[in-house]
């Protein structure tokens, strides 16, 4: 490990109350176990052969899970929801999980929803809570979008927050939503922790761009890449039947090309990924619309995928952030219009240009399958640690086991697609477009033509 993180976990206090749950301390009785907190799981599966240093605790993931001792009085405990941010299918998954488990498994019966993301708490707006019980949440998995509502911004408000926290009586927080949603729940647990009081804060994180750092995969991305495929295929088949067809998608991808490069590889008909994690030009011998107009002149159509972070560095002009604290991007696809329409005018050519940009339709869908599964599981997994009195958690999927990871260490860096890793190799390989899209690629790798020998 080049880098040395801390993936120690805090606790409220010693757990000293018999979980009503009734499970096995033993392998082979056909009984369901408990965790233990001396089960881990290594960030890498990957081994060198010879000698192994020592593994250190702070260098594992404690496995998430159901402890035979825990922290709360089920009987006492007030539990909080809150989903922040941008839609993504899977939430109320999260949410219905969050409260069949506390109900069901441990007996919970004060559950509140709060509304519109963190701003529910702030008594200027006067949302008021939701009362969650399991005839309540039992079919919003069926839906999209959230049943709590959702908003951006409102995480920076912290005294106030805990303020309301502190009047709802909550022993626990459960926070669903992507980095900046953690942060201001870090924030808040600060907050929390300065006043002295037992309040555990559990993240569920969310992002469909499947950014964050250290979890194998975030919930909803499934959905959104089978979605993408169904939008892929309608751009294809607009393509194939004109003249010189062109489907250009946007999908979602901030800083990180996930979605638009595993929505290639399952659609297999994806002649160009553009993602913001590798640079290209469009103008010039190598660039993209040269090599656009080659495979149109050689295959008659062509099938574009950009990431909606692509091209950022050269399109912000002013940088502007949301009430999330996102930096305001320009919009890449409609840019990339114009120019391919540019281009092709200037040389006379006849193209068929289609411009798709699904991303709202993405976001809101309900989850898939594989998804719900997902959800349903992390939903559970973030009941037990709460009840279990870990704080400052997030709950995550590493090595196909769920564990628990520290908040601070998971907003500490994003997630981004190798250029030299095996993915992007697949990608180029279901492509078939060039390594680099550059005309000058060591200049552009190493920032000045003089630099390089």
């Amino acid at each position: 490990m080049s880098v040395s993180y801390d993936f120690s976990i805090e606790e409220l206090g010693q757990r000293s109350i018999k979980s009503p749950m009734t499970m096995s301390k033993i392998r082979g009785d056909f009984i369901a176990n408990y965790v233990t907190d001396n089960e881990f799981v290594r960030l890498s599966a990957a081994v060198n052969l010879g000698t192994q240093t020592p593994v250190k605790r702070s260098h594992v993931f404690e496995c998430a899970g159901p402890r035979e001792f825990i922290y709360f009085m089920p009987q006492h405990v007030h539990a909080g929801i809150v989903s922040c941010g941008g839609l993504c299918p899977g939430i109320n998954d999260v949410i219905r999980a969050i409260v069949r488990c506390l109900w069901y498994r441990y007996g919970v019966r004060r559950i509140s929803g709060i509304r519109y993301g963190y701003k529910g708490f702030l008594p200027e707006y006067q949302y008021g809570t939701k009362e969650l019980t399991p005839d309540v949440v039992d079919d919003i998995h069926k839906i999209g979008g959230t049943y709590l509502g959702s908003a951006r911004g409102g995480g920076k408000e912290v005294v106030k927050i805990v303020d309301a926290i502190e009047k709802l009586n909550l022993n626990m927080l459960f926070t669903i939503g992507g980095d900046g949603t953690q942060r201001g729940s870090l924030d808040i647990a600060g907050e929390i922790d300065r006043r002295k009081l037992k309040i555990a804060m559990i993240g569920i994180p969310k992002t469909v761009d499947n950014d964050f750092s250290f979890i194998q995969k975030s919930f909803g991305f499934d959905t959104a890449v089978a979605k993408a495929v169904e939008v892929v295929t309608a751009a294809h088949m607009e393509a194939h039947s004109q003249i010189n067809g062109i489907g250009l998608v946007k999908l979602m991808g901030r800083e990180s090309g996930f979605i638009a490069a595993h929505t290639a590889l399952a659609s297999h008909e994806v002649n160009f990924v553009l993602i913001p994690e590798i640079p290209f030009e469009l103008n010039g011998p190598n660039g993209f619309l040269h090599h656009l107009e080659d495979r149109l002149r050689n295959r008659k159509h062509a099938v574009v995928i950009v990431a909606e972070g692509a091209m950022q560095d050269q399109l912000i002009r002013e940088v502007k952030k949301d009430a999330g604290g996102n930096i305001k991007m320009e919009d890449v696809g409609t840019y990339m219009k114009d120019k391919i329409q540019e281009y092709f005018d200037a040389k006379d050519m006849e193209i068929n240009l289609k411009y798709i940009d699904p991303s709202y339709m993405i976001r809101s869908a309900p989850a898939e399958p594989s998804d719900s599964i997902y959800c349903e599981r992390l939903g559970n997994a973030a009941a037990h640690a709460a009840m279990a009195g870990k704080t400052k958690v997030l709950i995550g999927l590493v090595n196909n086991e769920f564990v628990h990871l520290p908040m601070k260490v998971a907003v500490s860096q994003r997630n981004h697609v190798d250029p030299e890793g095996n993915l992007w190799r697949d990608t180029l390989d279901a492509t078939h477009q060039p390594i680099l899209m550059v005309n000058n690629p060591m200049g552009t790798i190493f920032g000045k033509e003089d630099d390089v020998e």
